[in-house]
Formats: C-alpha cells, structure tokens, sequence
C-alpha cells in the first residue's frame, strides 16, 4: 500500500548526510554513560537502596523464600516483580568475591550489585538502534528521489537513522540517573526496547520475532508488574490492528503470549503457595496504583515530562506531524503505538512519576530520529548552537558550583550549597578532579569539531546532545559526587544507630520500629544488617519523626528521652530517635 508514496515521503537527504558515524564514538559515548556515577557510591534512597535490600534479603540464609517474593528483612516488599532482585541477587553472588581484593565487603556487594545495570543498557542500546535500523531501511521510510540521483542508499539511511535513535535516547535528561539506579527502571526501559526491536523483526522474521516479543513482555511483567508490563502488552496488540503493516502476522501474537503467560505463571503460581499474604499484598498495591484521571496526576504529567523527555519529545511530535500521511506505516505506527499506550495507561496510574515517564523515552527517540530527515538544513543549525550553548553552559555551571563548595567563592553560590550541604568536610579527590578535566576536554574538542570541519552527517546534532549531557552527568559523577553521597546517602546515620543500638540494647531484646520508612528501614538493613521486628512488646523503638512534630510536642513520644538521636547532616526535615518503651502487656 505504501510503494505509491516511496518516493513522495517528507524526508529530503542527500547521501553524505549519512556517512557513517564512527563505532568509536559510538562505544566511547556508551562506556562514559554508564559506568560514570555507575560504581563508588552509596545506594540513594528510595529506589536505589531499596532494590538492594532485597537482594541482600535473598541471599540470606534465613529467607530462602525471598528468592520467590522479594522481601526487605522481614517485610514482605510486595510491589512490583522479582526479575531485579534475582538479577541483582545472583550477580552479588557471583561477583562479590571478585570486588572484595580491593574493596571492603560492603563495597564489593554494592559495586556487583550494579554490574547487571550493564545489561540493562545493553539490552536498551542494541535493541533501539536494530529495531531502528529495521524499519528505517524499509522502502515507506526512504527520503523523496532527487532529480539528478544522490539519495543514500537504504542501507545507509537505516545505519543513520539507528545512529540517531541511539544517540537520543542517550541525550534524554530524566532517564540517565535512573539508568544507574538498582532498580526496576532500568529493567523496564531495557524490556520496553527489546519489545519494540521484536515488533519491528517480525515484519521480516515473525517466528523469532514473536519468541524475543514473549521474552521481553514476560521480562517487563516480571520487573514491574502490571505497571512495566500493560504498556507493552498493549502497544504489541496495537501494531498488528488493521491497517498496520502486521495484520497480516496477528497469528504469531499466540506464540509471544504463550511465553509471556508461561513466564509470568511460572512465578506466580508458586508465589501464591508459599506466599498467599506477600502475593494479597501484591494485588492490593496493584489496585491502589491505577485510578480514574484527576486534576492533580495530569497537572503533574503536563508539567514534569517535559523536562524528564527533553530533547526527544519535539522531535517525536514533529515527526508525527511531517509523517501525517504516513502513519500506518511501520516506522511510524509502531513507535507512535509504544508512546500511545505508555501515555494511555500513564494517564490512568494513581501518582505517575519518573519510572512511569521513562516508559516514553524509547519511543520519543525512535520517533526523533525519523524526525530528522524531514528538517531543514538551517533548523538542524539552530539545533546544533543550541546543543553547544545549552550543554556549555551545564557544564560551566557545575564547575562554577564546585569552585564555590571548594574554594567559598563566588560567596553567595557558596552560602546556597553550604544551606544544602551543611557539615560536609569538602575537599579535592584529584582522580575524580582529572576525569572531570578529561571529560569537559572532550565536550571542547566535540565543539570545536563541529564548528571547524562543519560535517554533513545529520546525527551530528545528536551527537552534540549526546555528548553535552554525558559531560554534565560525567562532570556531577566526578566532581559533585562526594557531596551527593553526602546529601542522600544513609551510611553515617546507619553506623551511628548500630553504635548505640550495641551500647543499649540489652541480651533478648528487640527492635521495633515507629513511622519508619520503607527507604529508611532498607538503607539500615544495607549499611549495617539491621532488622526489625513487629512485635509491639519490643521494649527498643526506632522512631523517624521530623524536628517540628518534636518541637510542637505532636509527635508520639515527644518528651520522652531519647537513647540516641541522629540524622544526616543537611536534613531539616527529618530525624531518627532510638527509645526504650515500656513493654505493652497483651
């Protein structure tokens, strides 16, 4: 149906805006992406340290269980699936061992316990730019025929194009923290790609196509339930509805729901034996997840995408207006159906937020990226100053902050990042400082490349995107990363309550918790192997309750004394109080 308009598309390119994007930087770009800010520091509440609480949790001897139904001690962290924490699990297993001839125990479990973040991303990089390079190299997606020849060859439209798609995702703002996080975001993110790449196969190879679409969505239901796995499982069924291009294929969605329903059954069946609370708990925070649209849900998705999709998103919805006549096409039906659904079901969840949002990166870049073709040679400029300008002056500021925090000068920066650091001992870690250096070398090189040898290439502003946001993430990785740790992590707090919890407690006695959170408890189970029991008559309390709820006396306990209290330092709005309370009698 489409061979009519092949040569009537909107794209207009010459071959040598496709020259080939060199693979070195291509691999140099992912390497600095990933492993900056990936290992040497503290597990960051909430996400963060609560998925590696419950890997701790399973390799525990006495919560053999928790393989099964992930667990944080002994509260059963019914949310979600199990892929990340068996995932997680095994790695520490395997690898920890390794980590400790150099390292200290803990720090080895939290180095290994990231190493399967590498298999995210590379699940999510190969799978855009296959997927990518599959439909841009068929015929409805090729640009408009040049009077005289010139056009790139399909092949080499395909390559530039998956270079494209590779390079905006990397240049998304919101999802790069949240690519090194132990959590199941990534997990999500690198399932959403791999389902995208088997839809866009099965227009050549259905039979394997299907079997990769039954794995991801399998994968995805697994890393967070019906939250990860409703996305996919729609935007799947929506790509082979009349007109796509796949009704011709629907046939093989058995296959891939076999698989899908074979994986999902195979945890979920013995999940239900030997956890019937754990797997009720899990239903009850399914339900309270999704709701009718409110005001407040929407107000927040208008007002936070934005900026978490940025730069993809203006690309995706202008490819959706320059392709208009061509949107039962594959290139643009499927990615435009993945977004669809993400938003579709974002809309419906009761408090959307970041690991909702990410379910639109991947196709927002796929979209971009065929977006690209049908731009003006003088727009691409504007893109590309704006890259530059945009992205130097990120990086400026970071260094000017970490002037400040170091030297007190500029005084007023520095008086604001005292408010916000306040008790850090600053000082110059000087291999992180030469990274730094390296890195904002290589974004001035980056520069003064495309002003000086003005390439055809069109993933050349990707390229600036890509690289600007790597050198701002590389420069807070390296730089800023002390302070980060500082700010959000819970390790001196942690080892401050294990002191005195070993001054006061007494032989037999337990530990019960009051208002603690679940961040909070799985950052002390992390950092010192404490857990708590729910057993009332515990005669020890850990009670988190902020310093105003004190100072007003409306806070449980409130003049009772404290055994030990603590917090992090630049934390106003929240504290820990160890308490002895009388037992209550049944």
């Amino acid at each position: 149906m489409f061979q009519d308009n092949v040569r009537s598309t909107p794209a207009r390119l010459t071959a040598p805006a496709t020259v080939k994007l060199p693979r070195l930087f291509l691999l140099c770009v992912g390497l600095v992406y990933i492993l900056a800010g990936l290992f040497y520091r503290d597990p960051w509440k909430t996400d963060d340290v609560t998925s590696l609480a419950t890997m701790l949790t399973a390799l525990s001897e006495t919560s053999a269980h928790a393989w099964l139904l992930p667990q944080i001690g002994t509260l059963a962290h019914a949310q979600d699936g199990p892929l990340v924490t068996w995932v997680g699990a095994f790695s520490i297993w395997a690898f920890t061992p390794l980590f400790e001839w150099f390292s200290g125990p803990l720090d080895a479990t939290i180095i290994a316990s990231r190493l399967p973040n590498l298999l995210w991303f590379g699940i999510l990089t190969s799978s855009i730019w296959y997927g990518t390079y599959l439909l841009g190299r068929r015929a409805e997606a090729q640009p408009m025929a040049l009077p005289f020849g010139g056009e790139p060859h399909p092949r080499d439209y395909g390559r530039m194009l998956a270079d494209a798609a590779l390079l905006l995702i990397v240049a998304t703002a919101g999802i790069i923290w949240r690519m090194h996080e132990t959590s199941e975001v990534p997990a999500v993110i690198a399932c959403q790609a791999l389902a995208f790449y088997a839809v866009a196969r099965m227009l050549d190879h259905p039979l394997s196509g299907a079997v990769t679409l039954g794995v991801a969505l399998g994968a995805a239901f697994l890393a967070r339930g019906w939250l990860g796995g409703l996305p996919l499982m729609l935007a799947a069924g929506c790509a082979f509805l009349p007109p796509g291009p796949l009704r011709a294929e629907s046939k093989w969605l058995a296959i891939s729901a076999l698989i899908c329903a074979g994986l999902i059954l195979l945890w979920w069946i013995p999940a239900r034996e030997f956890g019937p609370y754990w797997t009720r708990s899990w239903w009850y925070w399914t339900s309270q997840s999704f709701g009718w649209p409110n005001p407040r849900a929407l107000l927040s998705i208008a007002r936070d995408l934005p900026w978490f999709l940025w730069p993809t998103w203006p690309l995706a919805l202008l490819a959706l207006w320059r392709w208009r006549s061509w949107l039962a096409a594959p290139h643009i039906l499927i990615p435009a159906g993945f977004a669809a659904c993400a938003l579709l079901v974002m809309l419906f969840v009761a408090d959307p937020f970041e690991p909702e949002y990410s379910t639109l990166a991947v196709p927002c870049a796929v979209l971009g990226a065929f977006a690209l073709p049908t731009l003006r040679r003088g727009i691409v400029n504007t893109l590309d100053w704006f890259a530059i300008m945009c992205f130097s002056l990120t990086a400026a500021t970071v260094w000017l902050g970490w002037v400040a925090l170091q030297s007190g000068w500029p005084a007023q920066i520095a008086h604001n990042i005292e408010r916000q650091t306040a008790g850090l001992d600053a000082h110059v870690a000087w291999p992180a400082l030469t990274l730094a250096v390296l890195g904002t070398l290589a974004w001035i090189l980056l520069v003064r490349w495309r002003l000086r040898s003005h390439p055809a290439g069109l993933w050349r502003g990707t390229a600036l995107s890509a690289g600007g946001l790597i050198t701002t993430w590389l420069l807070l990785a390296t730089l800023w990363m002390p302070a980060l740790d500082y700010v959000r992590s819970y390790r001196e707090v942690s080892h401050s309550f294990a002191a005195a919890l070993d001054a006061h407690r007494r032989p037999g006695e337990c530990v019960r918790t009051l208002h603690l959170g679940t961040g909070q408890r799985a950052s002390f189970l992390v950092f010192d192997g404490l857990e708590f029991s729910f057993d009332e008559r515990c005669p020890l309390v850990l009670q988190q309750v902020t310093p105003a709820a004190l100072r007003d006396g409306t806070a449980a306990y409130a003049g009772h004394e404290a055994l030990w209290e603590g917090r992090r330092g630049p934390d106003r709005n929240e504290m820990f109080r160890l308490l002895r309370i009388a037992p209550r009698t049944p």
